[in-house]
């Protein structure tokens, strides 16, 4: 017997089997040591199971596990109604403002009374601020990064007259307003200049992530009119956090002369930030340059640099969430390592603790004391009163410097924007109960309305200033005869990849072509101070290809949070006249899992999820496409080339099987590359379709008089490996793509590169 074999398993039972028996040992000579009198043995004196529900019943109520399951339903309701938003061109903030509400007790609260006591006792609330306090401190964090402090020099002198004025004009529209309002609506013992000062700042403010995502959606950022307004924006983000920092010492003393002090340390802080602690991090960040990793000990600084901040401050007495932006806005201003450290940080604080705010936000927020046409009218003042501070504040001081009517009013629009900054003025307000729960509600209404109604605010401005001809449409008119290809990529290795097949289609046909390259990036994945730099860093492959091939392309790069539905209204209204993109992979595509659920690498899928409960997607009948090449084909009017890449490099040598007369199409992209690049075409008669067919027979013999020697047909329906390896691509239909998968033809594997093309 080979002893060797079995020498591990030996030496495994006979250790575990050792070192049980001298446990046991131990237990039994313990049990002998114990005093009887002085044992007290737990007894519930019922069933096992009764004493297991009453244990079960226990841990649901412990706090860690009721913090657990609010965060887990917190950030579900979170995504979903983000989701929403994102689909009807809002800023996903909103819907995760409108989920706060519905989980607090104005919706399931009123509705579901027992079910919201059971989830969010008042006991447990204490938790849930905390961590959204930490979450908070993270945002602000983030916020202060992402301000470009270098362009905000160069441009401030541009911008700090819009800004201001955006500031100063509803400012004092808020302490007019509080006039009016301060008998009814501010709790008692509390002074009017604290409230006013509150209302004000609270009317003032503008959400500067929100209004730089907007831009990035609009394709903005690099027009004058997108830089001007990111700049007013962060200058108001650093005006109005400074203000409000000196209406918090102001509130908390009691009055400005006892507040003095508070603003001279809070002074004090600022001048050591700026002139101690910067240049120290910018040191450190130096020793960082050109790496593409930060070690943990840099971490540990910049999180030390970022406690210490906040503590200092609300230790002063001007919050913690000041000394966060502070910290941020001091960091190393080298966009890679602010984007390194930012991705460290972003992921636990947007996705994880941001969401609980939002939630803590809505159970303050009790809509159903505004139960009375009264309040509901002073809430309508309320935000009329912010819409015309902000908005024609700032389109005015917009016109006055010169700027046309219809950029006035978009910097007027953008900066109206008040999103998740404005809750967090006014939660300091709650806290600090200068603000009562009906004037709250009121207020975080007015925080929805003025954010949600940004986007349709700047399309009717785009529709009342719009041009006789669209843009879109006199460039097509210049090239209405041109055969135009969309190459839409998602990596640059990709896009090269792309752009080498549609120089194959069109490389003879020298001023009759035009490509645009397009890449369409997720904005959550970019930074307004880092967007030239990620634009540049996607194309850099894509240009240098062309360049190597001698091919004119025109780039075209947009910031979406909603990809498929961009892709596709830009391939429609483009007259494009093929689209080229590469087959994706979905993490669940094929499982049971996936297809009942409709999970995608984003999680989750809901308009999927939708179809299939609607009978429009059958579970068990898994398609040999991706999710998001599904909505392309199924929502484009134009036919689609779906690349399945093997190390594609040329089409020189092309394949195309066809399987019933629907394929024919096929022969007009085979004409295209023997007349552009010499194809040598090999036209397979798999189900001897041809043969019967005269037109089509004509149609090849044609093709053949004009390029002989470069187009061959096969009647043979078996297909050899060795044949198949010789070929650069294989050109087939969709719908024979999807025939072939679905009865898993071998063959498939031995084609080195697939274009799979649609007909609309």
């Amino acid at each position: 017997m080979n002893w060797g074999k079995y020498r591990n398993i030996i030496f495994y039972i006979s250790t575990i089997a050792f070192f049980s028996c001298l446990m046991y040992w131990f237990v039994t000579e313990g049990q002998t040591l114990e005093v009887k009198e002085n044992i007290i043995v737990k007894t519930t004196g019922g069933s096992p199971w009764d004493n297991f529900a009453e244990s079960f019943k226990t841990n649901l109520h412990h706090p860690l596990a009721l913090l657990l399951a609010q965060v887990v339903t917190i950030i579900l309701v979170a995504r979903l109604f983000g989701w929403f938003c994102m689909k009807i061109k809002q800023p996903s903030v909103i819907g995760e403002m409108i989920a706060g509400i519905v989980l607090g007790p104005s919706l399931l609260g009123m509705y579901f009374p027992e079910f919201s006591a059971f989830l969010f006792p008042k006991e447990s609330l204490g938790n849930l601020q905390f961590l959204s306090q930490i979450g908070l401190i993270l945002f602000m964090y983030i916020v202060g990064m992402e301000l470009d402090l270098s362009v905000l020099r160069k441009k401030a002198h541009d911008a700090v007259v819009i800004s201001h004025a955006s500031i100063i004009i509803p400012f004092a529209l808020g302490i007019g307003l509080s006039y009016y309002i301060y008998q009814e609506f501010a709790p008692e013992g509390i002074q009017f200049t604290s409230f006013a000062l509150f209302i004000a700042i609270a009317m003032s403010i503008t959400a500067f992530p929100v209004l730089a995502r907007i831009v990035q959606e609009r394709n903005l950022q690099k027009t004058k009119l997108g830089t001007i307004v990111i700049t007013c924006a962060a200058a108001d983000d650093i005006t109005a956090w400074c203000i409000l920092a000196a209406v918090i010492a102001i509130v908390k003393a009691g009055s400005f002369t006892s507040s003095i002090y508070v603003i001279i340390m809070a002074i004090a802080y600022v001048f050591l930030m700026i002139k101690v602690v910067r240049p120290f991090l910018k040191r450190i960040g130096d020793l960082q340059a050109g790496k593409n990793t930060i070690n943990k000990s840099m971490v540990a600084i910049f999180f030390l640099t970022l406690i210490l901040s906040a503590y200092a401050t609300e230790v002063i007495g001007i919050h913690a969430l000041f000394g966060a932006f502070m910290a941020g806005a001091i960091m190393p201003e080298n966009a890679k390592f602010r984007n390194l450290f930012i991705e460290k940080v972003e992921d636990v604080a947007l996705v994880l603790l941001l969401p609980l705010f939002f939630v803590f936000t809505g159970l303050r927020t009790e809509i159903g004391l505004l139960n009375d046409s009264h309040l509901w009218m002073i809430a309508g003042f309320i935000i009329l009163t912010a819409v015309i501070g902000k908005f024609a504040g700032s389109a005015l001081a917009a016109k006055f410097l010169g700027i046309n009517w219809k950029d006035s009013l978009t910097i007027g629009a953008l900066m109206n924007t008040r999103g998740l900054m404005e809750l967090i003025v006014l939660n300091i307000g709650y806290d600090l109960g200068v603000l009562s729960p009906e004037i709250f509600a009121m207020m975080v209404i007015m925080a929805l309305f003025t954010t949600f109604m940004t986007g349709p605010a700047l399309d009717f401005i785009n529709y009342i200033f719009r041009s006789h001809k669209d843009e879109e449409e006199h460039i097509h008119e210049d090239n209405g005869s041109k055969y135009r290809v969309l190459v839409s990529f998602d990596n640059p290795e990709s896009g090269s990849t792309l752009l080498k097949l549609a120089h194959d289609f069109t490389h003879k046909m020298n001023g009759n072509k035009s490509i645009t390259a397009m890449n369409i990036a997720p904005v959550e994945e970019m930074h307004p101070y880092e967007i030239d730099d990620y634009e540049n860093e996607k194309f850099k492959d894509v240009i240098e290809t062309s360049q190597d091939l001698q091919l004119k392309i025109t780039t075209l790069f947009k910031a979406s949070t909603d990809i498929e539905s961009d892709l596709t209204h830009i391939s429609n209204k483009g007259n494009y006249d093929l689209l080229l993109i590469m087959l994706g992979k979905s993490m669940y595509e094929g499982s049971l899992l996936g297809r009942l659920l409709g999970f995608t690498t984003k999680i989750i899928n809901p308009e999927k999820l939708l179809n299939t409960v609607k009978g429009k997607s059958r579970i068990f009948n898994p398609s040999p496409f991706d999710d998001f090449t599904l909505q392309i084909l199924d929502k484009t009017n134009i036919p689609v080339g779906i690349l399945v890449d093997k190390n594609f490099t040329s089409a020189d040598k092309v394949f195309i099987p066809i399987f019933n007369l629907s394929d024919f199409y096929l022969l007009e992209y085979a004409k295209r590359l023997i007349n552009n690049n010499n194809s040598q075409i090999i036209i397979m008669d798999v189900a001897g379709q041809i043969r019967n067919n005269i037109e089509v027979k004509e149609l090849i013999r044609s093709i053949e008089q004009v390029a002989p020697n470069h187009i061959t047909l096969y009647n043979e329906k078996k297909i050899e490996k060795e044949f198949l390896e010789t070929q650069d691509l294989m050109l087939i239909s969709s719908k024979s793509w999807k025939n072939l998968i679905d009865t898993k033809s071998l063959w498939l594997s031995d084609v080195p590169s697939t274009l799979i093309v649609s007909n609309p």
